[in-house]
């Protein structure tokens, strides 16, 4: 049997699929393993280069087969999809993922450790809840709407929507009061909840050396930061800001053919939560501009609010924030305003 160099693993929840093939890529063993015996079996390969999709589970499996001296790649799906002959199956997506391992310019995910991912769990419960609080906020509202209760858009004007119900003398009927009193209940404990993790999440950011240096950046508070530092790839995954920016989505999608450069919307790749809260800290240096000295007359953002739409404003500042925090993470420094055009 040739000697085994790359392992494509398809994971899933109970049965994975392994394929094993040799230095010239040639098929050494196909093989269907159960949970339970994918650690056996691979403790008795030699060490040799493990791939996987960088999906649910792999950063568990990496840390695992890591420990037995294994060479671990995380390639993202959507760079394996390309690979896979024909039909899609188990045992096609193992074969695929082998191949693209191969790859010379194959580009693959850091696996990230247990800490790391159970700091990042913090912004997930964090977006889970928002999500909840939206949905009681939009449900509370429309049942309003129905006894002629208007009351504006938006989580600021929840304590309105809760005094409405609260009111024993409004116009709201006895029968509809009791199961809307559960709705401002759960809103009340969801407001809790989140900001006990919003206080969470402060306290990292202070104690964090990294994080409180890019609080200096304008736009970038204890959210960002605190994201940044433990959703985002090491700064030295990346060779500029710029492939920074582009992994965060915050660059034009391109559709260029015959030396015609055809420029789109924004990607939208890369960790979705911490492009959104770059674009909300952007939205908020735009809001304060007059209380920032980036924003003055005679500055890059001056004069692009002046000649562009304010969403691509947003989303431009967004991608040099991007740029920022990574020059900053990568060099060690705090942020220097740029001087203001004469």
């Amino acid at each position: 049997m040739s000697e085994i160099t790359t392992v494509g693993l398809d994971l899933a929840k109970n049965v994975f699929q392994v394929h094993g093939a040799d230095a010239r890529g040639g098929v050494v063993f196909r093989k269907k393993l159960r949970r339970s015996a994918v650690l056996e079996f691979f403790s008795k390969l030699p060490p040799c280069l493990v791939a996987m999709e960088a999906c649910g589970g792999a950063h568990f499996w990496g840390r695992e087969l890591a420990r037995l001296g294994d060479d671990i790649r995380l390639i993202p799906p959507a760079y394996v999809k390309p690979f896979v002959k024909r039909q899609k199956n188990d045992a096609a997506d193992a074969e695929a993922i082998c191949e693209a391992a191969q790859r010379p310019n194959m580009r693959f995910v850091p696996v990230k450790s247990e800490e790391t991912q159970g700091a990042a769990s913090v912004f997930r419960v964090r977006e889970l809840l928002i999500r909840q609080r939206t949905q009681a906020i939009d449900a509370l509202r429309g049942h309003l709407t129905e006894y002629g209760q208007v009351v504006p858009q938006g989580a600021t004007n929840a304590r309105r929507l809760i005094a409405l119900v609260a009111d024993d003398e409004s116009d709201l009927p006895t029968t509809a009061r009791a199961s809307l009193k559960v709705l401002t209940a759960t809103l009340a404990q969801l407001d809790d909840q989140i900001e006990a993790l919003d206080a969470e999440i402060t306290r990292r950011a202070k104690e964090n050396e990294v994080a409180r240096r890019l609080m200096t950046i304008p736009g970038i508070g204890p959210l960002i930061v605190t994201a940044m530092t433990t959703l985002a790839p090491p700064p030295e995954t990346f060779r500029k800001g710029r492939d920074f920016a582009a992994w965060l989505g915050l660059t034009p999608r391109q559709h260029s053919t015959g030396g015609k450069q055809r420029l789109g919307a924004t990607t939208k790749m890369g960790e979705r939560s911490l492009r959104r809260l770059l674009i909300i800290g952007a939205n908020s240096v735009i809001i304060k501009r007059h209380c920032h000295a980036s924003a003055r007359p005679g500055t890059w953002l001056a004069s692009m609010l002046e000649r562009k739409p304010t969403m691509l404003v947003r989303v431009a500042l967004a991608n040099k924030m991007a740029r920022i925090v990574w020059a900053l993470m990568k060099s060690g420094e705090i942020y220097r305003a740029p001087a203001v055009a004469a």
